[in-house]
């Protein structure tokens, strides 16, 4: 098969910019204020990639294990940062939860993909084990701040019956499951819902992006579906970590569920 990559020149990038001037007249004619918003996200996108693009050049050409660890120590920082500024209840002591979770989901499922499946030779080749982790980091880090919002949402709604239910006996694990499956199944969905829909309602972005670079289309099918099963299992390894180590936070050391004005 002939390769149909076709190198995209700088000019023809930066006017494809021009395409976010359809949200942006959205955006003025029906007065929502997103003009900053929007200049600002375009700008961060072109800067970041970019970047990131360099960067990798460098990484694939003089490679060592040392620097791979300190790129990958990075992008679990800024996802963790990223993932509880996201999250709409203020909970203390977060941040150590959500790193543990999107580290542990991020390096076993990366790993396990990297050497069993790519077989990346050495184990730190940064052309594999960057866009596997990446990937695995982004969803992470977006499954867990859904997850943790809709867990302590779910136990705030049940406030009465956890209250009936600690006093009654139940232990703290008992009296957040219900809230736990909750969270843990809004968690799961958009993963299970994009693997439902991939190839009939769309081609994902990865196999999408292989194809366009002239690669065999049943070879990024394979890949596609690859990476797939990887998110999902990282994805669902993440949130259930995240939401066994949160949702004790609702409750005293003596096991009592707080209300709101104890927590402050």
């Amino acid at each position: 098969m002939n390769s149909g990559f076709v190198d995209i020149g700088y000019i023809e990038l930066f006017a494809s910019a021009l395409l976010m001037l359809i949200a942006g007249v959205v955006s003025y004619k029906l007065e929502l204020g997103q003009a900053k918003r929007i200049l600002v996200s375009t700008l961060r996108c072109f800067i970041q990639l970019l970047a990131v693009g360099f960067l990798l050049q460098y990484l694939f050409e003089y490679q060592t294990w040392w620097i791979m660890v300190l790129v990958v120590a990075v992008m679990l920082i800024a996802a963790t940062q990223i993932a509880t500024s996201r999250i709409k209840s203020s909970v203390p002591g977060l941040i150590p939860a959500v790193f543990l979770s999107i580290f542990v989901s991020s390096l076993a499922v990366g790993m396990l993909i990297a050497e069993g499946v790519v077989r990346a030779d050495p184990w730190y080749n940064a052309q594999q084990l960057i866009p596997i982790i990446g990937m695995i980091i982004g969803n992470a880090m977006s499954a867990t701040a859904v997850a943790i919002d809709r867990l302590f949402a779910d136990m705030d709604a049940r406030e009465n019956e956890m209250f009936s239910l600690v006093a009654l006996g139940a232990t703290t694990r008992e009296a957040a499951f219900p809230s736990l499956k909750a969270a843990v199944g809004a968690g799961m969905t958009p993963v299970l819902a994009t693997m439902s829909a991939a190839g009939i309602v769309a081609i994902p972005g990865m196999m999408g992006g292989q194809i366009l670079s002239g690669v065999d289309p049943l070879a990024a099918a394979k890949y596609q579906i690859v990476v797939m099963l990887m998110l999902s299992a990282a994805t669902t390894i993440a949130i259930v970590m995240v939401c066994f180590l949160t949702y004790r936070k609702r409750f005293s050391q003596d096991g009592y569920y707080l209300d709101r004005g104890q927590r402050l």
